[in-house]
């Protein structure tokens, strides 16, 4: 089966996820990166989905992320999706695009963090922040 045949869900079993070291014992999360990895199959066919309005807008501290949800995960980027060159220069890390993935919470922090959330999951806020206009 070619990486065209491959749906998004079988292109993200078959991508080379990186764990996020320096967000371990905070904010834990992976991602695989589009030129490195080879994965711009996958990078563009999230894009696609988030294009079409399957994306949610949420709030990570200061950044307000596109999320896209599937399955156990959610999957972002830095940067949007109108702004990324898939075929720039590969030889040029400026233009290495990274997708980033983490387990749902099943809580609050899937949409919105804030000052006060540490990320860990045996930490949730029992009075989560609130900031007007939430």
């Amino acid at each position: 089966m070619s990486i065209a045949e491959l749906n998004l869900t079988q292109l993200i079993a078959q991508a080379p996820w990186r764990e996020a070291v320096t967000y371990r014992d905070t904010w834990p999360h992976q991602y695989v990166l589009l030129h490195k990895d080879g994965q711009a199959a996958l990078l563009q066919a999230v894009c696609a989905r988030i294009c079409a309005g399957e994306g949610f807008v949420g709030r990570f501290f200061h950044t307000t992320p596109t999320y896209l949800f599937i399955a156990d995960h959610k999957y972002w980027f830095m940067s949007p999706c109108a702004e990324m060159d898939f075929d720039a220069d590969r030889s040029d890390d400026a233009s290495e695009i990274v997708l980033n993935r983490a387990p749902l919470y099943r809580d609050r922090r899937d949409f919105i963090i804030q000052d006060g959330d540490t990320g860990r999951r045996e930490e949730y806020p029992k009075n989560p922040p609130h900031q007007p206009g939430n």
